[in-house]
């Protein structure tokens, strides 16, 4: 039973309890009439010399030496003993119904039974829980009728005393669970509070229930044993009554035995209190109390156990004997349960008082079996722990049970017992039946009890020397070997023919129990009792005390209740024999997780379910906040859209049989042109009918006729579904009109639906036939092998020549370009390649023109050029049809240049070519314009996108590098070309320009091959290669390697020490045993969950890291991958909470489906073992278990917290990340509250917690001391791209270093999330300043809060709150000689500080390790971070020593090569050739077109620095560019050249 709710209960009654007693104790003085000392109820301090003997829970006292079978603690098991079942079949089973030869009554067998109750407890299992099971032979006609041979009976081994069973000089001793003395604890209880529990506090009395004649029934929470009815299976306090013993409602008639006694106790208090008006109730209880235990001294000594064992052997008293040993021995122990339980009958009697024996039962009455038939006696089987009998529902019930026991005679003395013991005791834990012979030997073999021989010899008998003194049975002498010296005690004894050794033990007991009894009533020296009222009590019988409790009188029984002789009154009509009783309920088996299975796997996949649960809730901000920011965004730049008529034909298009059908909207319109527009009416194609003469239409004739095809010659079909056949009607009507307004003819046909679909050429087949088509163009223009072309089989030959017939539309045409239809460029192309002007383009006018751009000279590609922009065709090109070139370029580049700039240009070009007074130009003067570009022109290509990634190894790709001229120390930029798969390219071919910007005009070195020394490094081996990137790995890493080994090493030794612990170190709970799997992942990750979520704050102790950074633990400690480690420890932290919980699950089925006996002695402070052995449900652990809630909230705290700390639901809701990472100090709470319970452990994460905690919060009051400083703006502006520029006011003391970054938080936002960003100040300026671009709510409502309009509203700028600065790696630029600092998009903002940084401290003459900045901006377009490129501008003025290389990379345009592109190239060489300066951002630095080719710039550096070790790189931006230069550092640090040196924010 678990006693979760009910220790509060509990505590409140006893208060009230206590309030009252204390008030009637002062009120009535409580003990004014007791002039003697009052019995302790525990048995303490009986003997003042031996203070705890026979108290409650002190050891038993044996009489031999333990008889264990390694001489400490190990029980005597098969095979060296017989099998318990075996040896009771062999030894006990027989006839039985024969009366007893002495006449005992059964009520003198239960009384014995109500005895031994009062002075032994002895199946109290121990802990922790040991099994001495019993294992049942196979085809026991009881146990294992199925014949199944592995049937086993668990029998828990007896409660031990601690710290004995260590060696063999303290072998194990066991204890008694009640008080051993005879002072009434089966009426009283074995402690005050039990008592107490028992008293009525009013009269002296103790407590009944609603009938008089019955205690009180006991509740659900009491220490009362509640065992299941094994006849029935109930359980529950039904008719399970409040007694002294525990046990007392074992069966029927001890639990009608402890009843007189409860009665008797009320009857004498009754008594006492009507000649005592005026004793208190404790007056009364304590006389009456002493009156009872005396007579039951008097009644179990001088009446019951003369009756039993016989008078020979009691002594007369003579006096106490403080030196005697009255504790309780084993061997007592279970002789005397087999000395009683031979002597029990299958059944009991029931009688009335009158004894009439006018019929045939003389007063004997007839019971109501289980299945309702009468039945002359109560089945001894199924009455063990009966709750609801029929046969006993009032007190005079009770009565005739009692006068039926007085009249029956009980079993004979012999060695046989009835089946309803040896077979259908009632059992423990899953089996409700048991052995109890079987047992009994059993718990002889677990109490270590000495032979049958030497056990003799100790009461001064002769040993056995012959087989034939006890036994004949061979089978048994052959189980002993023949040696009579191994049987054991309880064998032996058992088979006594007198019971001779029997007689000794019990008797000895008892005696030793009178003389050592300081409060024995015969003791005339404790002050109990006078002599006369010895000599009253000596008067008193059984028959008294059941005269004056029931309603029968003297008349009605014996004198002696627990004998019986002829002519005594109410004689039994027959000895009861099993035949005449009902069958007993067979055994059954109980399944603690019965129906609990679908529940339990619901309750694991609801716990799995939470992070899913988390993930959508997470989709739902997300998708909210997405919603809001796309309003946001269009509030901020409404974007507007061309207005398109509506008017149209409503269809749906059919696309393909695994695409669902969307809505269009057809237009027909007069110039032959038929317009598909989407629901959003955004034009999907437009299909040209002018090359047309017939136009095939096919109609369905499926029942309702709504699908119409039509088709597209050198196209895709179009195929529309109509929600009717009228509809489908109108269409082709107004089609047929159409038609005939422009002179075409329509051919209509019908077919079967399915048929028309199967004919239609869909999107995807025409993708397909564009793909044959664009792979056999290339293959014969790039002389690639046929095969590779596509051609593989019969199928793919003959759609390769379907393929080639295919003529591609104009939109094909700019697709595959990956530009507009209407652009000029498309235009213009396609005007030139349509040779035949029909509106497509064949295979072999595609061919034409694709083969000069990609195998063409110069002059024919400068040729092509000038044909395609010469309009007219009169052989010149104006100054206008060269404007109209240069804006179509300028055009797919997404206008970078102005029109004014492209003018200038084209004034620039003329006038540097000395056309300046020319209007027109010849080829020949177009051609001599290019002349400087003669090298770019020969390797310009047409990039389509229909070319096989396969093929694309055959257009060679073209990079440069830095290169160090020999004969000069500066370096200077010489474009070389890149060595691909060990071939290098011709050294006529030019690279992709990355020169150092030149303070003034440098002249072209004309590209040449650089080779020196660079095969060899290309050609080391793989292996050499692995090696060298493995040690610059290590040497780069080597900080975060050991930290993040030693910590992993840390991890993994607090699992194992735990796992160990519990597993094998532990002090002996028995919970290893039970579930040693579970304990072992759950306590081992438990450890581990406790180092990581402590350790883990000090990842975000910024303000420590900061500090700690600039000390000497930065050579060891890497600060800078502070983050990073972070979400390395929350991993892992997360793993081992799945671990914890996987073991928590596992033991919560393990102990879901332990029985409660074995709970009690693993959570003693939970549970209490009252035998009903039930344990609580799974879902108890769960949720009403405060490790089990709390654990269950962690699981949903993790889940949400882990869920929204992902990058994608972090970038897209920053302050739903914000909100929930602040849980974790809800998280903390709950762990901290999750192991305070101490279920299983005492707490220990304080252990790991209180160090980071202190050095945590430390830092928390630093940020907080700062956050509550308001900071004024004193500047914003809003730059392009949406980017916000916020000049602040610095505050005092605020030191920092370029590249650190700051936390801001705006309340004027509404909201107290506090973001990162990187100061774009340098340290030496008296302000500080930050670039924000809008990229999320945050940011872009940040951003409308300083824009003008709400200033002006305002009235003044919002001000910010700040935190910082915070360090991190891009701080480190100044720790090496060569630097090179790649920045994308916004993640230029630290490299402005570090370029403005380094060029002052340069001015000032500070003293700086490095010599050499390379600064790499990429970005899409020019004009999306201007203000960046004023900071380059300012630093290109002030830098006079030539520290700083700019390149900037144009993105957004396509590479030199492409003849998109070529033009805009020579344009802006022409401009830094002429003016020193780019075209594209007015700077002296280089602009290049393209992404940067990091690898070989990166190469070209170990080459003009040789004489560096290490070059550190630093970038920030997008997550794909940094891995880009983190993949070029690790493929260049292959190399025995310069390292580089990595470190990379991502945004």
């Amino acid at each position: 039973m678990w006693t979760g709710h009910m220790i509060g209960t509990r505590t409140c009654h006893f208060l009230l309890l206590w309030f009252v007693l204390t008030s009637v104790w002062q009120s009535t003085g409580a003990q004014e009439n007791i002039p003697w000392e009052i019995q302790r109820y525990d048995g303490w301090y009986n003997n003042l010399v031996y203070h705890r003997h026979n108290s409650a829970g002190s050891w038993l006292s044996r009489l031999l030496p333990a008889n264990y079978a390694d001489g400490v603690y190990q029980a005597p098991q098969e095979p060296n003993v017989p099998n318990a079942r075996r040896l009771s079949d062999l030894v006990a089973r027989g006839k039985s119904g024969l009366p007893s030869w002495e006449n005992r009554t059964v009520l003198g067998v239960f009384f014995g039974f109500h005895v031994l109750s009062e002075i032994l407890e002895a199946d109290k299992p121990g802990c922790p829980t040991e099994f001495l099971n019993l294992a049942i032979p196979q085809g026991d006609h009881i146990f294992d009728s199925a014949e199944s041979g592995d049937v086993v009976l668990p029998f828990q081994r007896m409660q031990w005393a601690p710290g004995t069973g260590q060696s063999p000089n303290s072998p194990r001793e066991q204890v008694n669970g009640v008080t051993g003395w005879l002072d009434g604890s089966a009426i009283y209880g074995s402690s005050h509070s039990w008592s107490d529990s028992l008293r009525s506090f009013s009269r002296g009395m103790l407590l009944s229930g609603t009938d008089k004649g019955f205690p009180k029934q006991t509740k659900a929470n009491s220490l009362m044993w509640k065992a299941l009815d094994p006849s029935t299976g109930q359980g529950g306090p039904q008719r399970i009554f409040d007694f002294g013993n525990a046990k007392g409602n074992a069966n029927l008639f001890l639990q009608a035995t402890s009843i007189v006694w409860f009665r008797y106790h009320n009857y004498l208090a009754e008594k006492l209190a009507q000649e005592k008006p005026g004793w208190s109730d404790e007056d009364l209880f304590q006389h009456v109390r002493k009156k009872v235990i005396a007579v039951y001294q008097n009644i179990v000594l001088y009446e019951w156990l003369p009756a039993f064992v016989g008078n020979n052997g009691i002594t007369t008293y003579q006096g106490y004997k403080q030196h005697v040993d009255a504790r309780i021995s084993p061997e007592f122990v279970v002789v005397s349960a087999l000395f009683l339980g031979t002597m029990v009958p299958a059944g009991v009697y029931m009688r009335n008082k009158s004894c009439d024996c006018s019929n045939t039962n003389c007063g004997f009455r007839k019971v109501t079996s289980t299945d309702g038939s009468l039945s002359p006696a109560l089945r001894l089987c199924n009455s063990y722990w009966n709750r609801e009998n029929p046969n006993l529902q009032n007190a005079e019930d009770v009565d005739d049970l009692l006068l039926g026991m007085a009249s029956q005679i009980a079993e004979e003395e012999d060695n046989i017992v009835v089946d309803d013991l040896q077979d259908y005791w009632y059992g423990t834990l899953k089996y409700s039946r048991m052995d109890f012979v079987a047992s009994w030997i059993l718990r002889g073999r677990d109490l270590g009890l000495s032979t049958y021989n030497k056990t003799r010899e100790f009461f001064n008998l002769p040993p056995g020397e012959d087989w034939l003194d006890i036994s004949q049975n061979e089978t048994l002498v052959n189980m002993y070997n023949n040696d009579i010296g191994h049987v054991e005690l309880l064998l032996g004894g058992l088979l006594e023919p007198n019971g001779t050794l029997f007689r000794a033990i019990i008797e000895d007991q008892f005696l030793r129990l009178r003389d050592g009894d300081r409060f024995w009533f015969e003791n005339d020296k404790n002050g109990l009792f006078s002599s006369d009222e010895i000599e009253d009590i000596k008067n008193i019988s059984f028959r008294d005390v059941l005269d004056n409790v029931t309603y029968a009188d003297s008349t009605n029984m014996q004198n002696n209740v627990f004998l019986w002789h002829d002519g005594d009154p109410c004689p039994q009509p027959r000895q009861v024999t099993a035949e005449q009783l009902p069958p007993c309920v067979p055994l059954t088996m109980l399944d603690y997780f019965q129906g609990s299975t679908p529940g339990f796997v619901i309750l694991i996949i609801a716990l799995c379910c939470f992070p899913l649960v988390s993930l959508f809730i997470a989709w739902i901000v997300a998708a909210f906040r997405r919603r809001d920011f796309n309003k946001l965004q269009k509030k901020q730049s409404p974007c507007v859209r061309a207005e398109v008529s509506v008017e149209g034909i409503q269809a749906f298009e059919w696309q393909d049989p695994k695409t669902a059908s969307s809505l269009v909207y057809l237009q027909l319109h007069e110039d032959k042109v038929i317009k598909v527009l989407d629901g959003k009416l955004a034009v999907l194609r437009s299909i040209c009918l002018k090359s047309q003469q017939q136009v095939e239409t096919v109609l369905s004739n499926n029942k309702g006729n709504k699908t119409l095809l039509l088709k597209i010659p050198k196209e895709y079909d179009l195929v529309l579904q109509f929600n009717g056949e009228m509809e489908c009607k109108d269409f082709l009507g107004h089609l047929k009109a159409y038609m005939e307004r422009n002179r075409l003819s329509l051919q209509i046909s019908e077919m079967k639906e399915q048929q028309l679909l199967k004919k239609a050429i869909t999107k995807e087949q025409r993708k397909d036939i564009l793909d044959i088509f664009f792979r056999h163009i290339f293959a014969q223009v790039l002389d690639i092998d046929r095969l590779d072309a596509g051609e593989l089989s019969l199928e793919t030959s003959q759609k390769a020549k379907e393929a080639l017939k295919c003529e591609l539309s104009r939109t094909e045409f700019a697709d595959a370009l990956g530009l507009k239809p209407q652009s000029v460029f498309v235009d213009s192309m396609f005007s030139l390649a349509d040779k035949d002007g029909n509106g497509y383009l064949s295979f072999r006018e595609f061919l034409d023109i694709l083969v000069v751009f990609m195998k063409g000279s110069s002059q024919e590609k400068s040729k092509l050029m000038f044909t395609m922009y010469d309009i007219d065709g009169d052989g010149f090109l104006s100054k206008e049809e060269f404007f109209r070139m240069l804006r179509s370029f300028i055009e797919i580049s997404n206008n970078c240049l102005s029109r004014d700039q492209t003018e200038q240009v084209v004034e620039s070009l003329f006038k540097e070519s000395g056309f300046q007074d020319k209007e027109e130009l010849t080829w020949e003067d177009f051609h001599y314009m290019l002349r400087d570009h003669d090298n770019e022109l020969r390797f310009t290509h047409l990039c389509v996108k229909g070319v096989p990634d396969r093929f694309r190894q055959n257009v060679n790709d073209r990079v440069s590098f830095i290169h160090k001229i020999r004969d000069n120390s500066f370096p200077v930029n010489q474009e070389q070309p890149l060595n691909l798969g060990g071939a290098v390219l011709s050294e006529e071919m030019p690279g992709q320009d990355l020169r150092r910007r030149a303070a003034k005009k440098l002249s072209f070195h004309q590209p040449h091959l650089y080779t020196e020394a660079r095969r060899e490094k290309y050609h080391r081996s793989k292996v050499h290669q692995k090696v060298q990137q493995f040690k610059h790995f290590i040497e780069n890493y080597r900080r975060h390697i050991i930290c993040v080994v030693i910590f992993s090493a840390i991890t993994a030794g607090v699992f194992v020490e735990r796992a160990y612990y519990y597993g094998f170190a532990s002090p002996p709970t028995g919970i290893a045993d039970t579930t040693f799997v579970g304990i072992l992942i759950s306590r081992g990750a438990g450890a581990s969950i406790s180092f990581l979520y402590s350790f883990i704050l000090l990842t975000m102790c910024r303000n420590l890291i900061t500090f700690l950074r600039e000390t000497f633990f930065n050579r060891y400690i890497p600060f800078d991958s502070a983050v990073d480690f972070h979400r390395w420890i929350a991993t892992g932290a997360l793993i081992f909470s799945v671990l914890h919980t996987l073991g928590h699950i596992v033991n919560v089925y393990i102990f879901s489906v332990t029985p409660l006996s074995i709970l009690s002695c693993l959570f003693s402070n939970v549970f209490m073992n009252d035998g009903s052995q039930f344990p609580p449900k799974y879902y108890w652990w769960f949720f009403e278990t405060v490790p089990g809630m709390t654990g269950v909230l962690l699981l949903v705290i993790l889940a949400i917290m882990y869920v929204f700390a992902t990058h994608h639901f972090r970038r897209i809701s920053f302050q739903g990340f914000w909100i929930t990472h602040h849980l974790y100090v809800a998280l903390y709470i709950l762990v901290i509250i999750h192991g305070s319970y101490a279920l299983i452990q005492q707490p220990r994460f304080h252990i790991y917690f209180i160090v980071p905690a202190l050095f945590y919060g430390a830092d928390k009051l630093i940020s907080l001391s700062r956050k509550k400083v308001e900071i004024a703006v004193v500047k914003a502006e809003l730059l392009p791209s949406g980017v916000t520029h916020l000049e602040f006011q610095r505050p005092q003391d605020f030191d920092y270093r370029s590249g650190q970054w700051v936390r801001i938080a705006c309340l004027s936002l509404g909201t107290t999330e506090y973001h990162p960003f990187t100061l774009t100040s340098a340290p030496h300026e008296e302000t500080l300043s930050l670039h924000i671009r809008a990229a999320g709510p945050w940011t872009t409502r940040l951003r409308e809060l300083y824009s003008p309009e709400s200033i002006a509203e305002l009235g003044k700028y919002p001000k910010l709150y700040l935190d910082g600065p915070f360090g991190e790696g891009h701080q480190e630029w100044n720790k090496f000689e060569v630097s090179v600092l790649v920045g994308g998009g916004i993640g230029v903002t630290p490299f402005a500080a570090i370029l403005k940084d380094l060029i002052f401290k340069s001015s000032v003459g500070s003293r700086i390790l490095c010599k050499k900045i390379y600064f790499i901006w990429v970005t899409r377009t020019q004009r999306q971070f201007e203000w960046m490129a004023d900071i380059i501008r300012e630093v290109e003025e002030n830098d006079q020593r030539d520290l700083v290389s700019v390149h900037i990379y144009i993105t957004q345009l396509a590479e030199k090569f492409d003849l998109r592109t070529t033009m805009l190239y020579i344009c802006e060489r022409h401009f830094q050739k002429v003016l020193n300066k780019s075209l594209f951002t007015g700077l002296r630095s280089i602009t290049h077109f393209g992404r940067p080719p990091f690898v070989p710039f990166f190469c070209s550096l170990q080459e003009v620095h040789p004489e560096v070790r290490k070059i550190g790189v630093f970038s920030c931006g997008p997550p794909g560019m940094t891995e880009n230069v983190e993949k070029a550092c690790q493929k260049i640090n292959k190399r025995d050249q310069t390292y580089f040196v990595h470190h990379y924010e991502n945004f």
